[in-house]
């Protein structure tokens, strides 16, 4: 297949109608605003609906009326952009409703700075919303993985009717690459006649389906609670996604980092091995489901002296990597943010200073 050069924010757009989604609705907010510029034009090409919503809270719900309907639907936005939707975000869940959500992720906290950043972690894998519920969270390394990823989403969403998020940060958003769009992610529709709000002539049925997320009984609330986590623990399971790089032999220090940062890491660590010094990266693709045991295994390994966790933020992963090695070995942190973006330099005097 050709590959083509594509904005990431664009291609994340065709991503989704390549997977079948044919209804998307948004509300601006850089530095994300083109893949709703550019959906605007490609949607009615191919028969799909585009709406502009009056506040990124209206969104939300838009979402979890389609969503709720059986259809396959997306939104994007950027950090504040999503705090706004979380309210409906815990809905859509509670109510077993697939959906896809994509942040772009800009610098906080407030409104910030439009530059990349890692800031949202802790809101995309710890419940931006209330209640007790989960995301699948995917995060890209590029434009490729942004198209692959928005593609896996859709069927994510609707294996385990719930809501995936596809996280990646301006610089993804912004940059061009050349990118191909595999037409083997592209997947049927799950059966929503058993449970969406889809009509009860189009199912010739006689029961109508109730999409809701209000339970006034304790014992039946706690039922749908023990439902979700039932759910959460199946994703656990099934459908971790992790890449380890220049693992196969021994390394002194275990490198933690996802996203557009672990692309600066990769480089550091092939300028690292040129001096003789042996490095390794563990790069989330799920940052949640967390690959608990994968990374646990990565970092007890002997001759590894000590873990690093090396992000665009003031420190959120580093939590999970840390609660994952169980103090088997040190774990580190470093990190900038605003938009600035460790170099290679940086991570390189860093980890000389980690090994001695």
């Amino acid at each position: 297949m050709a590959k083509v050069l594509m904005k990431g924010n664009e291609a994340i757009g065709e991503a989704a109608i390549r997977a079948g989604c044919l209804n998307y609705f948004a509300y601006p907010i850089t530095p994300q605003s083109e893949v709703a510029e550019y959906l605007s034009k490609r949607l009615p090409e191919v028969g799909g609906t585009f709406l502009q919503g009056e506040s990124e809270v209206a969104v939300g719900y838009m979402i979890f009326g389609a969503s709720g309907a059986g259809e396959r639907v997306m939104t994007t936005s950027s950090s504040p952009g999503i705090s706004l939707m979380s309210e409906a975000l815990s809905y859509i869940a509670a109510a077993h409703c697939p959906a896809v959500f994509v942040n772009i992720v800009r610098g906080g906290p407030g409104l910030g700075g439009i530059l990349p950043s890692q800031g949202d972690y802790f809101q995309a894998t710890k419940g931006g919303g209330h209640g007790d519920y989960h995301l699948l969270v995917l995060a890209p390394d590029g434009v490729q993985e942004a198209v692959e990823m928005t593609m896996q989403a859709f069927t994510l969403a609707e294996k385990y009717r719930n809501p995936v998020m596809v996280m990646g940060d301006g610089m993804i958003g912004q940059m061009m690459e050349p990118v191909e769009f595999p037409d083997d992610l592209k997947t049927e529709p799950t059966n929503k006649d058993a449970w969406a709000t889809n009509g009860m002539s189009t199912r010739k049925s006689k029961t109508p389906n109730l999409v809701k997320s209000l339970f006034l009984d304790s014992a039946e609330l706690n039922r749908n609670n023990l439902d979700l986590k039932a759910k959460y623990e199946q994703m656990k399971k099934e459908d971790v996604q992790y890449e380890l790089y220049n693992a196969d032999g021994d390394y002194q220090i275990l490198i933690a980092s996802y996203g557009t940062m672990s692309r600066v890491c990769r480089t550091a660590i092939d300028m690292l091995k040129a001096e003789g010094i042996e490095a390794a990266m563990f790069r989330p693709k799920t940052l949640f489901p967390f690959p608990e045991k994968q990374v646990y295994d990565a970092a007890v390994k002997d001759s590894c002296k000590c873990v690093i966790s090396i992000e665009m933020s003031m420190g959120q992963m580093v939590e999970d990597v840390q609660r994952c090695v169980m103090g088997k070995k040190p774990v580190e942190f470093y990190g900038e943010c605003g938009g600035e973006i460790p170099s290679p330099e940086k991570i390189i005097e860093i980890v000389k200073e980690l090994i001695g």
